[in-house]
């Protein structure tokens, strides 16, 4: 299994503080945003080696900036300067005929050691000014993710708030017929690129795979034949995996806590699913409801103090909220159709969900204390949001119907904001469903 390479950063300009900040900085708290405009030429080479390197990395952050729904990248054939040195300042009068409020300039240099040297510098065009500078160096084969840093570094000087887009998402990748897929897991770069296979899918199906928040591990549903689906966890850097203990019952839905030190789950007994947590440590196993109704699909809030889980103990699936003990255990859905899916924003102000409703699916969001819920998307059939760790993109998987000579039926990863107007495919090699968002990179 590939390592993770780690980016060693070195901030030389965390930014400037002076009116000219506000007018470019990005509120991504409000219901609307209009793109804001944003030039990035090619990054520079320092040699002629490195001048192809610089182009395809500003491809990946222009990509990453776009898709993001909070920056409209100018086309590159409407620039009128072109920068010569990410050392000298731009023209700014240049920038400003073209509509440019940011420019991002960057520089590609090759180390004696066979390492690469990215530098950047943000501009704000209107007042003339740097905002933020970041130079870092990297292992040349690690030019995506130093695109994708630089990408974070450019949507935290804009927002103030953590980008997402040196991150990877694990998604069960599904092949042949339709009545007999193959699925196993694969893990790729957020944006689509570098897809991975981790299991040859085998001799058994993978469901519902799910990040740590602290370590470079997943934990995932297993359906072997003729045997009760098992829980999992998957070392991603080692490629071990480890049955979650041996329950006659079948095992599901599972999460980690956010301190990766519990997985909650679902587990069947006689018939019946309940919400149980298991201590990675001790696998003491703790049981949380016990009803008659089917409760499932936990998942926990980011201080660990709550967890949202669904039932249909009132006649239909809705959401409900309970106490990490169990306790307290209240409804906090009520609309019509039924609810799945719950999974806890990283910011804890929102809960995520899929709806289903007269023939419709949903993805939406509701507040823990069940007030606010907004749909974001509607389609045929739609299903398992999972947050981008900054709490404000969802991705989620969508199928399209069989249609009458058998074509269709196609499933696909997605992605939106919390406007619920960024709507975006996520490229994946053939079909995909089942994402799940990873933390930043270390």
């Amino acid at each position: 299994m590939k390592k993770i390479l780690t980016i060693l950063l070195t901030v030389f300009i965390a930014g400037l503080a002076n009116p000219a900040f506000a007018r470019v900085e990005i509120d991504i708290t409000q219901g609307n945003v209009d793109p804001m405009p944003i030039a990035v030429p090619d990054f520079l080479g320092a040699a002629a080696e490195t001048t192809g390197l610089g182009r395809d990395i500003t491809g990946v952050i222009m990509n990453d900036l776009d898709r993001s729904g909070l920056f409209q990248v100018i086309d590159q054939r409407a620039y009128i300067e072109k920068p010569d040195s990410v050392n000298v300042r731009p023209r700014f009068a240049d920038w400003r005929i073209i509509n440019a409020q940011v420019l991002v300039v960057g520089e590609v240099e090759e180390l004696p050691d066979g390492r690469i040297q990215v530098a950047t510098r943000v501009w704000d065009v209107y007042s003339d000014e740097q905002l933020a500078a970041v130079a870092f160096k990297t292992p040349a084969d690690n030019w995506r993710r130093a695109a994708h840093k630089v990408s974070d570094f450019v949507y935290k000087a804009l927002t103030g708030e953590e980008g997402y887009f040196d991150t990877r998402v694990v998604f069960v990748h599904e092949t042949g017929p339709k009545e007999n897929k193959t699925k196993r897991l694969m893990i790729m770069d957020q944006d689509g690129a570098n897809p991975i296979p981790l299991t040859d899918g085998l001799g058994y199906q993978v469901l519902t795979p799910r990040f740590s928040p602290t370590q470079q591990q997943i934990t995932y549903m297993a359906l072997f034949d003729n045997r009760p689906g098992q829980v999992y966890l998957f070392n991603i850097e080692t490629g071990e995996q480890e049955q979650l203990g041996t329950f006659r019952g079948m095992t599901f839905a599972p999460r980690f806590s956010p301190d990766g030190r519990q997985v909650i789950m679902s587990m069947e007994r006689n018939g019946n699913s309940d919400v149980f947590k298991m201590d990675l440590s001790t696998r003491q196993l703790t049981r949380l409801t016990s009803n008659v109704a089917i409760d499932t699909s936990p998942t926990m809030s980011p201080d660990g103090r709550r967890i949202a889980f669904t039932s249909d103990r009132g006649g239909s699936q809705q959401i409900y909220v309970m106490n990490a003990d169990g306790s307290d255990q209240k409804r906090i859905t009520f609309g019509q159709g039924q609810y799945q899916t719950p999974v806890w924003s990283p910011r804890g102000d929102l809960i995520a969900f899929t709806r289903s409703y007269q023939g419709r699916f949903y993805i939406g969001v509701i507040r823990p204390d069940g007030s606010g819920e907004r749909l974001l998307t509607e389609s045929f059939l739609e299903e398992g949001p999972t947050w981008s760790p900054n709490g404000r993109v969802l991705m989620f998987y969508r199928q399209t119907p069989t249609r009458r000579d058998g074509s269709g039926g196609d499933t696909s990863l997605w992605s939106v904001d919390l406007t619920g107007r960024n709507l975006r495919r996520v490229r994946t090699p053939g079909d995909a469903s089942d994402p799940a968002w990873s933390p930043l990179l270390p």
